[in-house]
């Protein structure tokens, strides 16, 4: 049934009938309301339609939709340009010759880099504690896997919706990664990043990570080779121990902690 008098942060809204099963499913199991139109009676709705799963915040103001693509034209311009593994990131991980690290990103979002570390080999399991994100990651995955070029890429992620602490608390020595990977999110200190489609819709949808820290001491006692925590360039440390050696680029700065 179609919810038309639900105040709620979120909703599912199927665009066609043909998606209204896909749309009541998704509502199902993430407890969440059917939108009955694109209105703002919701602040975001979750789209379903023939291409993809989107997230879109509503009222005049809104962006636009996001979606988790890893066959866009954006990702395909990456992949073939983005340096492999001479880009910070992959020298960040540690990337070399008969070395592909075991990888937990602790952290997915969106899930872009998790499958660029993919894609240079490693294998990689996406954490994310966000039910929504978590559902579009699984669209994303799902979806890349009928794409000739992406299907041997994602046979190397692994997703698991859950909170990334109690996750790495839980872990079995022996399945302990090689490498743990944090891109948390922080209350911005400027005005620039607003300019961010996804980065507002992210952050209006999950909120700051105020338990990064946390989250940091917990990785340095699970990882086997190193920790890697992704900041903006000009940002502090995260928490209190200075990482091993920084690398640093245009806009992002990946803090290395190795053990």
């Amino acid at each position: 049934m179609i919810h038309t008098n639900y105040k709620s942060a979120i909703a599912v809204y199927p665009v066609t009938a043909d998606q209204y099963k896909w749309a009541q499913k998704i509502a199902a199991e993430l407890k969440i309301p059917l939108a009955q139109d694109e209105s703002g009676e919701f602040q975001f709705l979750l789209i379903c339609s023939t291409d993809c799963l989107a997230l879109k915040q509503t009222g005049k103001k809104g962006p636009g939709p996001i979606m988790v693509n890893f066959t866009d034209s954006t990702m395909e311009y990456r992949l073939r340009h983005g340096g492999g593994r001479t880009q910070a990131l992959a020298r960040a991980i540690g990337l070399k010759k008969g070395w592909q690290p075991t990888v937990i990103d602790t952290t997915a979002g969106l899930g872009r880099d998790g499958f660029i570390l993919a894609h240079l080999g490693c294998s990689v399991h996406l954490l994310e504690r966000s039910p929504i994100l978590a559902t579009m990651l699984e669209d994303g995955l799902e979806r890349a896997k009928q794409a000739t070029q992406a299907a041997e890429i994602v046979s190397r992620i692994k997703l698991t919706q859950t909170d990334s602490k109690e996750f790495l608390q839980k872990l079995k020595k022996q399945d302990r990664p090689d490498v743990i990977y944090l891109d948390p999110m922080f209350p911005e200190r400027t005005k620039s990043s607003l300019v961010k489609k996804e980065m507002r819709i992210l952050r209006g949808l999950a909120g700051d990570d105020p338990d990064a820290e946390k989250l940091l001491d917990i990785a340095l006692d699970c990882a086997g080779n190193r920790v890697v925590v992704k900041r903006p360039r000009l940002a502090p440390i995260l928490g209190v121990a200075d990482p091993s050696h920084a690398i640093t680029g245009k806009t992002s700065r990946f803090d290395v902690y190795l053990i």
